[in-house]
């Protein structure tokens, strides 16, 4: 892609972005997380952004000459990897709680979720 297709990758990203941005909200609507607990909804979805961009990396990198003709789109890769599993995962809300664990007095907790989040792939 040329310096042409920039506007095209940046508006692929945005869009992907919006939907996995949205999809984030929405986990945090259906299972909030209660002030002073654990945050497992930010853990479980950074966890499951962190999952479907290593398999999805792994289809449109790797296998795709062995399962069709045609090669993916090539916005297809900004707009699921950086866009959609990007605006999924968050390392601010990560961080937020982990600061909030140990403002409130509750260091096991927090540097439990430190630790945790270390293991299962950087958050975007």
């Amino acid at each position: 892609m040329g310096p042409r297709a920039e506007p095209q990758v940046v508006a692929a990203v945005a869009a992907g972005g919006a939907l996995g941005a949205s999809a984030r909200y929405g986990a945090g609507l259906l299972w909030p997380t209660p002030e002073g607990a654990f945050p497992w909804t930010t853990f479980t979805v950074n966890v499951l952004g962190c999952a479907l961009l290593g398999v999805l990396m792994v289809l449109l990198t790797e296998k795709p000459a062995e399962w069709s003709a045609a090669p993916p789109h090539p916005l297809l890769r900004p707009f699921l990897g950086t866009g959609v599993c990007g605006g999924f995962t968050t390392f601010s809300a990560y961080a937020l709680e982990t600061e909030r664990l140990l403002s409130a007095g509750d260091p096991l907790r927090g540097l439990l979720c430190l630790a945790m989040s270390q293991f299962t792939g950087p958050p975007s």
